[in-house]
């Protein structure tokens, strides 16, 4: 109690108590002297000064490239043929690279003997299945021109387009099998190239999965010109992609969960931050358990809207009023969410993946792909994750999933004959398919690394901790709340 919190009459009482008890007045006097102590030493600290971040705002020559190009370009491979003359490396370098070949180096998939090659070109997932015998469709954003079917040349250096990582004035859009669409100025566009921006990898990233924000929960649009709330790193230190994800020889570091098993190449966030980054040393004690993206992603989808559940069994009705974010008759039934609260998994950086002919479980739902790593695994940590389910076709006899062919001839969003598009998807992807098919529930995770919030949106500890916590600390394996039972150990 202190005198301002004491009725006016009783004033005087209360000083004459303090003057009139010595150790009363002492009392004081020593918890005052307390109170500064904690307030001005009293916070644990980690040693040293609070550690620095790596990173240092990167300035960028820009050379204007308007004077190397007069003439009209008949193709965009002429356009290509034009940049190497003076990159002659780049479509050598370009091709050696996951983002031109849809594949991995050769990789051990957990639960599989022979290490294979994996990546967008030969594997299914929960969206729009896979992309064999959908080339057209799906290769929109392959950096490279005219991926229409299984004969296409990987080799051709003409056919890399430098222009989707390069365009700098907003205008270039591609279209099906990767060619730009129909009205685009090449000539302009190619005087207009520059060093890649945000929008350059977002204009495939943000609408992976045929929309917006389908696909990852912590990429749309909101990055291209994003506020400090949106991302912290993009909105207060205008970082761009290329910062993180650092290129070299066009190989540009990262890894999809999605698309990978392992974190080989990947993109870490003690790439430039201190291991132990907090003053407060129990805030840096977590740092062994709990991923950064943890605390620093509380939401995801803050403003867009990202896809969460998608039943392609719903598929087919032309009854039933079509709206992007609930029904489309080509795809079926969804389920939209945003500002959401992420899924919580330890997670190592290898993860398991289904592929093409592999058994559903017996019961329950089909992982796609799962993160791996347990209370017991030191080199795990809690991550945080979106989870998509999905309603997809697979084989009721074999027991297996299926990739349907959707948009290529014949497809099912053509004729919307779940048998027919079966039976071409069967003979694109070399699968067997019984006739017998039917819709199985599947799961993937999406780690989140993006839309990092500013320090002081950060989770606190009664988020995570007490009766308001947002984890189910059972599932993670502890036998309650650790801040009262105690860490792993």
């Amino acid at each position: 109690m202190t005198k301002s919190d004491l009725p006016e009459e009783d004033t005087d009482y209360f000083l004459s108590t303090i003057f009139k008890q010595p150790w009363v007045l002492v009392l004081v006097i020593v918890s005052i002297f307390v109170a500064m102590w904690v307030v001005i030493f009293g916070l644990p600290k980690a040693e040293g000064s609070l550690p620095k971040t790596t990173y240092e705002p990167k300035i960028r020559e820009h050379l204007d490239h308007g004077p190397f190009f007069q003439k009209a370009f008949a193709n965009p491979h002429d356009v290509t043929r034009a940049c190497l003359e003076c990159h002659q490396d780049s479509a050598r370098q370009m091709m050696k690279t996951a983002h031109w070949n849809w594949l991995g180096n050769k990789v051990t998939v957990p639960g599989h003997k022979d290490p294979v090659r994996i990546g967008k070109r030969n594997l299914i997932n929960n969206f729009c299945i896979g992309i064999k015998g959908n080339w057209a469709s799906c290769t929109r954003c392959h950096a490279g021109y005219g991926w229409k079917d299984e004969k296409f040349d990987f080799e051709d250096q003409s056919s890399v387009d430098c222009l989707v990582c390069h365009d700098r004035t907003g205008s270039y859009l591609k279209g099906n099998a990767g060619l730009p669409r129909k009205g685009v100025d090449l000539l302009a566009v190619a005087k207009g190239v520059g060093y890649p921006r945000r929008d350059n990898c977002g204009v495939c990233h943000h609408y992976g999965g045929g929309g917006l924000g389908v696909k990852h929960g912590d990429l749309d649009n909101t990055l291209d010109n994003p506020t400090v709330s949106d991302d912290v790193h993009m909105g207060r230190e205008n970082m761009l992609c290329i910062d993180c994800h650092v290129t070299n020889d066009h190989d540009i570091a990262g890894r999809s969960m999605s698309v990978s098993v392992e974190r080989s190449n990947g993109v870490s966030c003690t790439d430039c931050h201190d291991q132990s980054p907090h003053i407060d040393a129990r805030l840096n004690a977590h740092t062994t358990a709990v991923a950064c993206e943890t605390c620093h992603i509380p939401t995801y989808a803050r403003r867009v809207p990202t896809k969460m559940h998608w039943d392609w069994s719903k598929a087919g009705d032309s009854n039933r009023k079509e709206d992007i974010h609930e029904y489309l008759k080509i795809k079926g039934e969804f389920i939209y969410d945003n500002d959401t609260i992420p899924t919580y998994r330890w997670y190592n950086g290898s993860a398991h993946r289904y592929l093409l002919g592999d058994p559903m479980p017996p019961d329950g739902v089909t992982l796609i792909n799962e993160p791996i790593g347990n209370i017991n695994d030191p080199s795990a940590k809690i991550h945080p994750f979106k989870v998509h389910v999905a309603l997809q076709p697979y084989d009721v006899d074999r027991k297996v999933l299926l990739q349907p062919v959707t948009s290529g001839d014949g497809g099912y969003w053509h004729d919307f004959d779940w048998d027919k598009a079966l039976r071409l998807g069967s003979k694109v992807t070399q699968e067997a398919f019984s006739g017998n098919f039917g819709f199985a529930e599947t799961k993937m995770y999406w780690p989140l690394s993006h839309m990092v919030t500013p320090k002081e949106n950060a989770l606190r500890c009664d988020d995570c901790h007490g009766e308001r916590s947002r984890f189910d600390w059972s599932s993670l394996g502890y036998v309650g709340d650790p801040i009262t039972t105690g860490g792993r150990r």
